[in-house]
């Protein structure tokens, strides 16, 4: 069994959808990036690359490719989990924690949950995702940011 780390970070902006694990959040702004910045979901991949050893997600999906230009993030963790697959890994779990001062979370944890458990054809059990607050410090706590933070677990079947 191995274990990978995985940690991402945007800006909020204006005139941007807030999506989190796959699932759209109405708020007055959303996360700035390439693709559709959805940090939670970056998070898990790199976490899960790194408990494999096969890069980062910029390696995978580079920046500035017209390809990923607001793509679905859940799309880019199918196609990680596809590669794990094709090299003989098998995901055991996810846990991630988002880190926020708004909006509040917790009505949308378990849609994120669905979207990532049928994303890595993993049970539901297996997929832990929580929401913190940055206690009003920093750019995460003057609501400038959203951060998560994911571990995943992996193990070689063949």
């Amino acid at each position: 069994m191995q274990f990978g780390i995985g940690f991402d970070i945007h800006p909020l902006a204006k005139g941007r959808k807030l999506v989190l694990g796959g699932v759209e959040i109405p708020f007055e702004r959303g996360l700035d990036g390439w693709s559709d910045a959805d940090a939670l979901t970056h998070a898990i991949i790199d976490a899960l690359l790194g408990a494999t050893a096969m890069g980062d997600i910029g390696m995978h999906f580079p920046t500035g490719k017209p390809e990923y230009k607001n793509i679905s993030s859940l799309k880019l963790l199918s196609e990680i989990k596809n590669k794990l697959t094709a090299n003989g890994w098998q995901i055991n779990n996810i846990d991630a924690t988002v880190i926020a001062e708004k909006p509040k979370l917790r009505e949308y944890i378990d849609r994120m949950r669905e979207q990532l458990h049928q994303t890595l054809g993993i049970p539901i059990g297996q997929v832990s995702v929580k929401a913190s607050t940055a206690n009003q410090v920093g750019a995460l706590g003057n609501e400038e940011a959203i951060a998560t933070l994911a571990i995943a677990s992996v193990q070689k079947v063949n």
